[in-house]
């Protein structure tokens, strides 16, 4: 099944193609709604050329900046992103060998599958908790124990993009979110 995350078709081909779209897509995903997060890969690739890890790393960092914050921009904070963006493109091309879908198939478990993400730049636990549970959920990379190393975002519900499959699970996801963020308020 395809990915469908961003809500847009051109853009969820893009992150169903292509491991770095995906984990990239995982890395906008903050103070931003997690669509446009997630359609941010397509921009690069569209303004761009590739998302070819090695030629993002060597970029620029003027240059590329200008293009992640050109309106649409990937992100509220585009040109603070696009140095994430190359700094999490030179970890792949250093660490797997400019293949970022070796992150979540090499893993030897689910702990190593979390401290490979916690790993990169950008990637606190929480979210690579939630990658790990989209990995497994989404494309079947379940290494032993991976239930464990996601944490809740691991259970059956809405909770995280790790559970977007179509614009009502969206939904869904944004109003749990919302309970939690008022749970947490009323404190």
């Amino acid at each position: 099944m395809p990915i469908q995350i961003a809500q847009d078709p051109a853009a969820d081909e893009v992150l169903s193609d292509d491991p770095f779209a995906l984990l990239t897509g995982m890395l906008l995903d903050q103070q931003f709604p997690m669509e446009r997060a997630f359609a941010g890969p397509a921009k690069i690739l569209d303004r761009f050329g590739t998302l070819d890890p090695a030629a993002i790393a060597d970029a620029d960092p003027e240059s590329f900046a200008d293009l992640c914050a050109t309106p649409p921009a990937i992100h509220r904070y585009g040109r603070s992103m696009a140095g994430r963006v190359q700094a999490l493109a030179a970890q792949v091309v250093e660490h797997y060998d400019g293949d970022a879908s070796r992150i979540w198939t090499g893993a030897a478990s689910g702990a190593d599958l979390l401290a490979r993400l916690q790993a990169l730049p950008g990637f606190g636990k929480q979210k690579a908790q939630i990658f790990t549970a989209l990995v497994a959920k989404q494309l079947g990379v379940r290494p032993e124990g991976w239930e464990a190393a996601a944490g809740d975002y691991a259970l059956d519900g809405y909770r995280s993009v790790a559970d977007v499959v179509d614009p009502a699970s969206l939904q869904k996801v944004r109003e749990f979110k919302q309970a939690k963020k008022a749970a947490a308020k009323a404190g």
